[in-house]
C-alpha cells in the first residue's frame, strides 16, 4: 500500500504559462528595456511589466494571456493581493532569445558596419533569422512560490534550457498620475509617422522636444532645438495622417528627448499610437501592437514635462501665500 508521501498530488507551481514562440514576448519586452529592473505582476487575465525611470518616464507592456497557449495563476478567487515581484529585465530578454543569440550578434555587427543607417529608421526587419523562418520551439514560464526564481523554460529541436532569474521583493513605485478624465487632447495617429517625425529631429542632437496640440493649424506640432540647430514637424488634420483628432484647449509642453526617444521601438512596431495629454502637462503615448494570430497587446508610456516658467512663478505664489 502506497504510504500518503507517495500518493499525494506533486505540488502545483504559483504560475506557469505556455507560449509556442518567444518573439512576440520579446519583442514587446524590448520596448520598455530603458532601465535594468522591471517590477512584475501577475494577473488572472496576463503578465503586466513595468518600467520607471527616476518617477519622470514609466513603461508598461501587457502580455495578454491570449499570447499563450496555457495559461495558470494558481490563487484563490478572493485573493486580496496578486503576485507581484521584480527581476533584472536585461537577463530576463537574453533569457528569451538565447536560440536566436546568433542572428542577434549578426544584426549588431551589420549596424555596425554601415555607420550610416539611423537606429531610428532601421524598420527592416531580417527575414532569414530564427524567429521570422518560424523555427519550431516552445516557451514555459514558472514562478513556483513567492520569492522563487523566475524560470524561462526553453525547447527548441529537441535541445532544452532552463534559466533561472532571482526576483526581488517589488518596491513600491505607483504609476505617474495621469488623469483621463480630464484629457487636453487625444490624438490618434500611425505609429511611424511618430518615428519618421523623431528622425527628422534627431540630426539637431536636441536635448529637450516640445509638443504642442492646438484646435487651430498647426493642429500637431513636433519641435526641438540643440547644438547643430532647430526643426520643427508639424501635422495637418487629415484623416489620412490623424485617425482620430480632439483638441479641447491649446497644450504645449517640453519633455527630455532622450526620453522619447526611448520609445522608438515601440513606434517601429506599432501599427498605431494615441498621443494623450492630461491637465497636469503629463504625455501618454499608448501604442497598439498587433501580434500574430490577430492579437492586439498594448504597450503604454508616460512622460513627466519639465517645469516651465509659468509652473515656477504659481509654485512660489503658493509658497508666499
Amino acid at each position: 500500500m502506497a504510504s500518503p508521501a507517495e500518493s499525494a498530488a506533486p505540488q502545483q507551481p504559483l504560475f506557469r504559462a505556455v507560449a509556442s514562440s518567444t518573439r512576440q514576448i520579446h519583442q514587446l519586452l524590448k520596448c520598455i528595456s530603458f532601465t535594468a529592473k522591471v517590477h512584475v505582476q501577475l494577473t488572472r487575465d496576463g503578465i503586466r511589466f513595468a518600467v520607471d525611470h527616476s518617477r519622470v518616464m514609466q513603461g508598461v507592456a501587457f502580455l495578454d494571456k491570449t499570447l499563450f497557449t496555457s495559461y495558470t495563476l494558481n490563487i484563490p478567487d478572493e485573493a486580496e493581493h496578486l503576485p507581484a515581484f521584480q527581476t533584472n529585465l536585461a537577463a530576463l530578454l537574453e533569457a528569451l532569445q538565447i536560440f536566436g543569440a546568433t542572428d542577434v550578434a549578426a544584426r549588431a555587427a551589420k549596424a555596425e558596419a554601415e555607420t550610416y543607417r539611423s537606429n531610428l529608421r532601421n524598420y527592416r526587419p531580417d527575414a532569414f533569422n530564427h524567429q521570422n523562418l518560424g523555427v519550431p520551439g516552445t516557451c514555459c514560464i514558472v514562478y513556483e512560490e513567492d520569492g522563487a526564481p523566475l524560470s524561462i523554460i526553453l525547447e527548441e529541436t529537441g535541445v532544452k534550457t532552463q534559466c533561472n532569474m532571482v526576483t526581488y521583493t517589488p518596491e513600491s513605485t505607483p504609476d505617474i498620475p495621469f488623469d483621463r478624465d480630464d484629457l487636453s487632447f487625444k490624438i490618434i495617429t500611425q505609429g511611424r509617422w511618430l518615428l519618421d517625425a523623431l528622425s527628422e529631429l534627431a540630426p539637431m542632437a536636441p536635448a529637450r522636444i516640445t509638443i504642442a496640440a492646438s484646435p487651430d493649424a498647426p493642429f500637431l506640432s513636433i519641435s526641438s532645438g540643440g547644438g547643430l540647430g532647430s526643426a520643427g514637424v508639424d501635422f495637418s488634420n487629415s484623416r489620412d495622417l490623424l485617425e482620430t483628432f480632439s483638441v479641447r484647449q491649446h497644450w504645449v509642453q517640453s519633455f527630455k528627448f532622450d526620453f522619447i526617444k526611448s520609445a522608438s521601438e515601440a513606434m517601429r512596431i506599432a501599427s498605431k499610437v494615441s498621443f494623450r495629454g492630461d491637465s497636469q502637462g503629463v504625455l501618454s503615448l499608448q501604442f497598439l501592437v498587433e501580434v500574430e494570430g490577430s492579437t492586439m497587446s498594448f504597450l503604454d508610456f508616460r512622460f513627466v514635462p519639465y517645469i516651465t516658467q509659468e509652473d515656477e512663478e504659481a509654485v512660489s505664489e503658493d509658497d508666499d501665500d
